[in-house]
């Protein structure tokens, strides 16, 4: 299956053109489909669309077809089931996150998607979310009868008029910006949680809160973002689309409106499989463009994603991430440029170790102008040891550690200091990057040093480092 799945692949542009005089010839003998009517029709196409799609595609029978804007390589055979991808966890050797005996899928979708091109450009399309109901049905039996399903996502509403918070207000202003990331704790008190993110006041523009990063069980982002604003903090409540399905996702986006949260970031989420509970099941109902799309609606729309009204529309402050540092790396800016187009107005990235792979990142993103429309927030930051950092660099997908930069730190007479060191030498470096707003500081559970490399680096004077 999954060579043939690699030559259609190959042949993107002749099968996407055998869809188009598909696509214009099929509705014009509708009438004698319709003497079949619906039912009987879905009965005697289903099998044939099924085993020919499965032959061709590995085709899961989704019964919403976007193998024309996927390169024609099918995405439900994605391990997260991403329709707008790829995730930022795909492995140096273009193996999927979730099971890396798998060539990734959107690699696939990318490499037909440019063929379809022909060269040019790859289009930016967003996909609309999946919808469980028409599982196992066809997309034949619509598009014969002149009722294609509606596979894209929908042009997001216009934005109504709203207040800035600090945060989009800092976003906005032109001078460096700094957010950190604070992991919640495990606990049912909010003290921990408090005391670490107290370390930063006057610091960072804004305290990421994670959500069950890595897959590990935690304190609720939302309830963790909703304890900072309470003492007068200003946090980033991150939301996963891996364990809540979009009923669940929207309820939460309210609830943390409701208690003050702004500022979100969308992301899709990293595998269950390496967290403290790899029994549990994963959802993946929503994306990270398609969670994107969900929340603009309901801050400038007024809805759900069901079309139901809002009485008070949430006060939201989108962002999204990038990952510039792992494959597939020609078409991570046509991702990004996917979240930028559904509202992400803050972006930031993954660790970034290696300068030269952001600054050839840079230079896509400011060619298409992406630059202008979003901060772009750069990750940065180490770890509590050089040993740490390479099984990081070795075990998380996503994450790319140069050797070079793991052999400084080991041979280092004091591999802490050369850590921060090195840290520095990389805010300098990044922040010199035309298109660069600001930096995102990354350490699990090392605050300390993260507020150090902020005052040597300059981004904050030092009487507000002292008073923090």
């Amino acid at each position: 299956m999954r060579a043939l799945r690699r030559w259609s692949v190959c042949q993107a542009r002749a099968l996407s053109r055998v869809y188009a005089v598909a696509a214009r010839w099929l509705p014009a003998a509708r009438r004698a489909w319709s003497w079949f009517g619906p039912r009987r029709l879905e009965r005697l196409v289903t099998p044939i669309e099924r085993t020919a799609k499965a032959l061709l595609f590995d085709c899961r029978m989704c019964g919403q077809c976007v193998l024309v804007d996927t390169g024609m390589a099918c995405p439900t055979n994605c391990g997260k089931r991403m329709r707008n991808g790829p995730c930022g966890g795909v492995r140096p050797d273009g193996g999927c996150e979730v099971d890396p005996a798998m060539r990734c899928v959107w690699l696939e979708a990318g490499e037909g998607a440019h063929r379809v091109a022909a060269g040019g450009p790859a289009p930016v399309t967003r996909l609309a979310p999946g919808h469980q109901r028409l599982q196992g049905r066809s997309s034949w039996v619509p598009l014969m009868l002149g009722e294609p399903l509606t596979t894209r996502a929908e042009a997001p509403p216009l934005p109504r008029g709203r207040d800035a918070g600090s945060f989009e207000r800092a976003c906005a202003s032109g001078r460096p910006v700094v957010t950190v990331e604070v992991g919640p704790p495990d606990s049912a008190g909010p003290a921990p949680l408090i005391a670490r993110a107290q370390l930063f006041e006057g610091l960072v523009d804004a305290i990421n809160i994670t959500d069950g990063a890595g897959g590990n069980c935690h304190m609720s982002s939302a309830a963790a973002a909703a304890v900072l604003v309470a003492h007068g903090m200003t946090p980033v409540c991150q939301v996963t689309c891996r364990d809540r399905n979009r009923i669940a996702i929207q309820g939460d986006l309210l609830g943390a409106a409701a208690l003050g949260v702004r500022n979100l970031l969308c992301l899709t989420g990293d595998d269950v499989s390496r967290g403290d509970h790899p029994q549990a099941r994963a959802v993946f109902d929503l994306d990270a463009v398609s969670l994107l799309d969900v929340a603009r609606g309901m801050r400038d729309g007024g809805v759900f994603a069901s079309g139901r009204r809002l009485e008070v529309p949430p006060d939201l402050f989108l962002g999204a991430t990038a990952n510039p540092f792992a494959p597939p790396f020609a078409d991570r800016v046509v991702n990004l440029a996917k979240k930028v187009d559904a509202g992400a107005a803050f972006v930031q990235t993954q660790f970034c170790f290696d300068v030269g792979m952001l600054e050839r990142f840079m230079r896509e993103v400011r060619a298409r102008g992406l630059h202008a429309r979003t901060a772009i927030l750069v990750g940065v930051g180490t770890l509590a040891s050089p040993r740490a950092l390479r099984w990081m660099g070795a075990h998380v997908p996503g994450v790319h550690v140069p050797e070079s930069l793991l052999r400084r730190l080991e041979d280092a007479a004091d591999p802490m200091a050369e850590a921060m060191r090195a840290c520095v030498e990389t805010i300098d470096a990044v922040m010199s990057i035309d298109g660069v707003r600001g930096v995102h500081l990354m350490g699990h559970r090392n605050e300390a040093m993260l507020t150090e490399i902020i005052a040597a680096s300059g981004l904050r004077s030092a009487r507000l480092v002292r008073a923090a």
